[in-house]
């Protein structure tokens, strides 16, 4: 932004923010010289954005090249700037960035001698140094401190916390068995683990509002400062933290992955046994997955009666899960 002041786009402008770039970057020429990779990858906004717009202009699909890259700068020459800019594949809210962005972009080119990029899908930086970093236990140890510091300054109830999170550990692990004993060097105990945070905070917004207290406790773990954790990953928990009650809806875009669907059940249902405070019934539900993308819930013997405003609202649930657009829920009562 500082070298495209009020989005002009001209060749000085260009020449001096890729000298800004290289001069941030060339630091790391050491640790990436060419003979040590054999294809490079780009993840996020503006290989994003470049890899659409060179695919919208006749390129390859999902590929940035060196040549493309210096065809876009050249229409972003004859545009002059942002304003002026009439482009296939880009959106409007790229365009107040985008010679920065591609000023980066033709830096990083330059310095690591790369001809062609392919265009990641997802944060694939991201998905790949958290995936060590989950298995690093003092990172893990600073993400159970984040934890607790948050429970404390939004004043959760420990007991209340508690109880809900070993009983969304159980439910979970009936679904996932691989996950029992807590070991985080799979996926599913990582995701056990997960949950387990999700459990502790997921009261954290009733400080703010008691009836909304799940949409106030994802929207401050999307805006808290949170060491150890990436902002995906904080999300992520947010996520949990707003599902656990009320319509699927709002998470239809999560719904796609099966580990998340299998944590946000497991949670949902553990609110739901743990209603009015109480400790539940650790044999009250038993769950299993049934057949592709469907679960069936069935309950313990007499515990519809013993507790009948519980049942209702496990009644709803399956309701719930019914008007999603993938995922089946089965009850069996009694």
């Amino acid at each position: 932004m500082k070298h495209f002041a009020e989005g002009q786009f001209t060749p000085a402008a260009f020449r001096a923010a890729e000298v800004a770039a290289k001069a941030v970057l060339d630091d790391a020429l050491g640790s990436y010289t060419r003979d040590q990779w054999d294809v490079a990858y780009g993840a996020s906004g503006t290989i994003g954005a470049v890899g659409d717009v060179l695919a919208a202009a006749g390129g390859e699909a999902g590929l940035v090249t060196r040549e493309g890259l210096d065809w876009l700068v050249d229409r972003l020459l004859k545009a002059g700037s942002a304003d002026k800019l009439r482009i296939d594949g880009m959106r409007e809210d790229r365009k107040a960035v985008i010679g920065g962005g591609v000023s980066v972009l033709r830096a990083v080119f330059d310095l690591l001698g790369i001809d062609e990029m392919k265009v990641a899908q997802g944060a694939l930086r991201h998905g790949v140094l958290y995936e060590l970093l989950e298995r690093d236990e003092s990172v893990a140890d600073m993400r159970t401190a984040t934890v607790a510091r948050l429970t404390s300054r939004f004043a959760a109830d420990a007991a209340q916390a508690k109880r809900v999170g070993e009983t969304a550990a159980a439910l979970f692990v009936q679904l996932a068995p691989a996950a029992r004993g807590g070991s985080t060097s799979s996926r599913a105990g990582r995701a056990l683990r997960k949950l387990g945070w999700a459990a502790q905070l997921h009261e954290i917004g009733a400080l703010v509002s008691h009836s909304d207290y799940h949409k106030h406790g994802a929207y401050i773990l999307d805006n808290t400062d949170a060491p150890g954790f990436a902002v995906n990953e904080m999300h992520a928990l947010g996520q949990l933290v707003l599902g656990q009650r009320g319509k699927l809806r709002k998470l239809e875009a999560a719904l796609d992955d099966e580990t998340f669907v299998m944590q946000l059940l497991a949670l949902r249902l553990a609110v739901i046994l743990c209603h009015a405070r109480r400790d539940p019934d650790p044999e009250a539900l038993h769950l299993a997955a049934l057949g592709a993308r469907a679960f069936t819930i069935a309950c313990a013997p007499d515990w519809v009666e013993a507790y009948p405003q519980s049942a209702h609202l496990l009644r709803e649930e399956v309701l719930a899960w019914q008007k999603t657009s993938n995922w089946r829920v089965e009850l069996s009562e009694g």
